[in-house]
Parts: structure tokens; C-alpha cells; sequence
């Protein structure tokens, strides 16, 4: 029996896959978790396989560990091996790594010390900071495919500007992550790798489309994660995983040297983000990226530093609530989960209104036409050329997408605009600052279940940044019950409340998100910092 020509080509990466394991800090087979043992977060701490003072370093956020570096209390090559040993016990349960970088990075992180030992000052304000990187970002001599087949040629000419603005800051590449087939999905599963799992409850998806720096993230196989953001691809997953993440503004952070099929369409625009294990950590990014002027060359950028706001007092802004983007009711779990938290809100004196969606249909009928204003036809050609099989997501991605001619597509920018403008100033006229919201339907959904945006997805197409944070709740089957009598509202509402189960998302996380103004990045995380310390208690 011959192998298809599309499996021979996607054995090269996973053969590089392979070749880049560290093998001696795997775990072996008799001592790896039970199949029927779902939850994994504990593995690291049960196995034996770091060391006391490894697992401190890994358990320590990114700004944590800058400030232990500069103190001389953990030098970055320790740093770097603790991580890039979690990390690998991380990808063996979780199979969220696509190539392991560990010559590289124990080299700098050798360097950075060798800097600091001589200077007794830090490179940059990342010094030692292990960081993933979503497989579409670019290493100099290394393949970039975005989960395409075809692409397994890509080979980069030099490393994505992001990359190289924070190794400036003194970033330590380690690991690059997985991505669902077309880095369109919900979920995380490709021909090339395969299915990423979920640290929390490995039966459930680790969401996507930046699965794989979410897994790695919440493991704590990495402080910080490179992950990217057109529909919900970094928010999604940062809640699935019980971690933080931003989707800035568009064009405050750099693109250039990111693969992705459809470059080119501006009409929509995918940007960068980080995926966190703190609040802080995301002001520490992006500062960091837009310290380094990536605008002196990607001249598209808005040239606007990151200034970090201070936590603003509780009487200094109102929280408008959207309980229901009015298409799609929230699962039990996300709506206790708001409940409690605007609770919580209003006993400590924020001023709370609630938020009636404003045109969410419109919304997200405008979005979705411009995902693919081709009719999706880059994408199904890079599918096709290699043969490869299409996986479920990807056919219902692709049912929405819509061919339009060069006028249509003019005439749905200047609906963009319309709308961007007409829910600006309705937040305006009533006061609104930020908006309180589910991050999804309900918690991490099933593998290939994964299908609702729109919680995400309107904020993109409003190109309004949002933060996503954990509440601290999970899952409870007594608390979470299904909606006895629950009328849905239409076809996508039905397919929701029928999925629902309690027992299915057994230790699932609950994550809600903070959106808003556009170009209000850090005054967003400023509120959510104020939002964190009255909800999560």
C-alpha cells in the first residue's frame, strides 16, 4: 500500500519534530498519567521530573522572572532549561509543539548571562524570558507552512520582525506551537501534527486558532506566547486554557514575516498578541514590541508607544454588561460566571449598565464576507495543491465565505465603517468605557465542536482590543445544569443548547473579556486589573 504523496510531505515536519525533542527529559511510558485521568496540570509537580526550584521557575510569571534575573537570583540558562524541560513533558501530553528550538535558546540564554555577569545589567527588559511562537511566525531557516501541506517547502529567509524586536529585548525562543488546518478554526488539529489537547481536560479543545501557544501557555510550558488574532484566535484560546491574552488594535503590533494564506486582504486585519499567565505580563510585551519602533520599518504600523496606565478607582469608569450577544444564549457556566462577576462589580461601587448588543447579525454578516472576499479560493488552492484532506471546521469555514467582485467588496468596507462609527458613538452617548462580555458561548468545547465566534469575532470587525481573563470558577455539574425549558432562538442557538452538558467540561476553566475603545489598549488592561482583583476572590 503506497502513501499518499500528501503524507510524505507532512512526515518532513514531523520527522523535524522528532529530531528536535530533547529525549532525556521525557517522561517514560510507565510513568505517564493513565488514560482516564484528564486533568494533566499536576503531572509536572507528580513526576519527578524537574527539580523543586524548576518548578518555581516555571510556576513564576514572565515579570517575575525578569525581576529574579536582575537580582542574580536564577540565571537565564536555568531559566531556559526549567522551561524548555516543562515544555517537552508539556508536548508529550499535549502534542502542542511543532519544533523544539533548544540549542538555540540555551545558546542566547548563555549569552544573556555572560551580558550580565560582565555589565551587571540586563539586555533588555525580556531578558531571559522563554517565549513560544505560533508556527506562522517566521525563524530564520526554519519551515513555515500555517498547517498547509503544500507549504511544506516554505523556508524563511530570516526571522519575522516581531522575533527580532524581542530578541533585541532579550526573548529566548524555545518552542514554536501548533495551529488548526488553515489557521481558521476554533479548534487546533492539522494533517501535519495533529490534534492539540487541553491541559485542563485533555477531551476538550485547547481552542484555536492559536491552540498550541495556549496549551503551551496554560502548562506552563512557556511565560509568554506569540499568538495571533482575526476572529477570536487569541482570546478563544486563552480562555479555553485558563491563561490571559490581549487582541490589540489592529496595526500596533508588527506583521511582517507571518504566513498566511490571503495575505493581502486588508479589508479585515489578523495582528499579534501575546497569551500570558498574567495581567502584568501583557503591559511587559507590549511595551516591549512597541519600544523596539517596529514602525521604522513596517511603515504601515501606527506609531503609538505602549504607555502603561495605572489602575483607575472604582468610581472612574462604567462597565457596560453584555450578558447576550442576542443570537446565541451563553452556556450555564459562563452565565453564572457573569452574574457573579457584575455581582462582585457593583458591591464594590463600579458602575455598571447593561450593554444591548447593537447589530450583532450585521456585525458579523460583514465580517464573515470579508474573512474571505474571495470566495475562500487562496485557501482551498493551498488545500488542494497538496491533496491533503479537509477536516470538518474547515468545510463549515468555507460554506460562509462569499466571492465578491471588486465593488461589493467596496461597498461592505464602507458598511465597516458605518458600523464601527455608529456603536462608537452609542458607547459614547451612554457613558460606556468598557464592555463586560463572555469570552464565548461557554467554556473549551469538544474537539471539532468548536464553531460560535461571534462573542470574539464582533470586537474584531469593530477593531475594538480585547483582554480575556480567567474568573477562577470551573465547571460545577450541581452549579452548571442544563436550562430546563430553554426556547432557542434559531438554528445556531439550538446547536448550542444541545451540546451543552455539564459532565462533559469536568474541570473546564471559565473566562470572561473586557473590551475597549479602539486605541484604548492600556487603559483596557488598566480596567481589567481593577476587574481581577474584585472578581477573582
Amino acid at each position: 500500500m503506497t502513501t499518499p504523496d500528501w503524507q510524505a510531505q507532512a512526515q518532513i515536519c514531523r520527522d523535524i519534530l522528532d529530531q528536535s525533542i530533547q529525549k532525556q527529559w521525557l517522561l517514560p511510558a510507565d510513568r505517564l498519567p493513565p488514560p482516564e485521568r484528564t486533568n494533566v496540570l499536576g503531572v509536572p509537580q507528580e513526576s519527578g521530573t524537574l527539580t523543586a526550584r524548576e518548578l518555581e521557575i516555571t510556576e513564576t510569571d514572565a515579570t517575575g522572572l525578569v525581576a529574579s534575573m536582575a537580582a542574580g537570583t536564577w540565571t537565564a540558562e536555568e531559566v531556559a532549561v526549567a522551561f524548555l524541560k516543562r515544555a517537552t513533558l508539556g508536548h508529550q501530553l499535549l502534542n502542542f509543539a511543532t519544533e523544539f528550538m533548544a540549542e538555540e535558546a540555551l545558546a542566547q540564554a548563555r549569552a544573556l548571562d555572560d551580558h550580565f555577569r560582565s555589565t551587571g545589567t540586563l539586555v533588555g527588559p525580556l531578558h531571559g524570558v522563554p517565549i513560544s511562537a505560533k508556527e506562522m511566525v517566521s525563524f530564520e531557516g526554519r519551515i513555515v507552512h500555517t498547517s498547509y501541506v503544500s507549504r511544506v517547502s516554505n523556508v524563511a529567509s530570516q526571522d519575522a520582525l516581531i522575533v527580532r524586536v524581542l530578541r533585541k529585548a532579550g526573548a529566548v525562543f524555545h518552542v514554536r506551537t501548533n495551529l488548526p488546518q488553515t489557521c481558521m478554526h476554533l479548534d487546533c488539529d492539522n494533517n501535519i501534527t495533529g490534534r492539540t489537547l487541553n491541559p485542563h481536560n485533555i477531551r476538550l479543545s485547547p481552542g484555536g486558532s492559536s491552540g498550541g501557544e495556549a496549551a503551551a501557555v496554560g502548562f506552563r510550558g512557556a511565560a509568554i506566547g506569540i499568538a495571533s488574532d482575526i476572529g477570536g484566535s487569541i482570546r478563544l484560546p486563552a480562555a479555553f486554557c485558563g491563561s490571559y491574552g490581549i487582541r490589540p488594535t489592529t496595526l500596533r503590533t508588527p506583521w511582517s514575516g507571518i504566513a498566511l494564506a490571503g495575505e493581502g486582504q486588508e479589508a479585515i486585519r489578523c495582528t499579534l498578541g501575546p497569551i500570558t499567565n498574567s495581567l502584568r505580563d501583557l503591559d511587559l510585551f507590549m511595551k516591549a514590541v512597541t519600544d523596539g519602533k517596529p514602525w521604522e520599518e513596517e511603515t504601515a504600523l501606527v506609531p503609538l508607544p505602549w504607555h502603561e496606565e495605572p489602575r483607575p478607582s472604582p468610581g472612574d469608569f462604567t462597565v457596560g454588561v453584555l450578558w447576550d450577544d442576542g443570537i446565541v444564549h451563553p452556556h450555564p457556566p459562563m452565565q453564572r460566571a457573569m452574574r457573579s462577576a457584575v455581582e462582585k462589580l457593583r458591591a464594590a461601587g463600579i458602575r455598571t449598565v447593561d450593554w444591548e448588543p447593537y447589530k450583532h447579525q450585521h456585525g458579523m454578516r460583514i465580517i464573515n464576507d470579508l474573512f474571505y472576499p474571495d470566495g475562500a479560493a487562496t485557501q482551498i488552492a493551498a488545500l488542494e495543491e497538496s491533496g491533503e484532506p479537509w477536516l470538518p471546521l474547515t468545510k463549515e469555514a468555507f460554506t460562509l465565505a462569499r466571492n465578491m467582485t471588486i465593488p461589493e467588496t467596496w461597498a461592505v468596507n464602507l458598511e465597516r465603517e458605518a458600523y464601527r462609527t455608529e456603536h462608537r458613538m452609542l458607547m459614547k452617548e451612554r457613558g460606556i468605557d468598557v464592555i463586560l462580555c463572555p469570552a464565548y458561548v461557554g467554556v473549551a468545547a469538544e474537539p471539532h465542536e468548536a464553531r460560535y465566534s461571534a462573542y470574539t469575532a464582533i470586537w474584531n470587525i469593530l477593531d475594538m482590543p480585547g483582554v480575556v481573563f480567567p474568573t477562577g470558577l470551573r465547571v460545577d455539574q450541581e452549579l452548571d445544569a442544563v436550562e430546563a425549558g430553554y426556547q432557542p432562538r434559531g438554528a445556531q442557538d439550538e446547536a448550542e443548547y444541545k451540546s451543552y452538558s455539564p459532565e462533559k467540561f469536568v474541570d473546564a476553566p471559565i473566562a470572561l473579556q473586557l473590551v475597549g475603545n479602539r486605541f484604548c489598549d492600556e487603559a483596557t488592561v488598566a480596567a481589567a486589573k481593577v476587574l481581577e482583583d474584585i472578581i477573582c476572590v
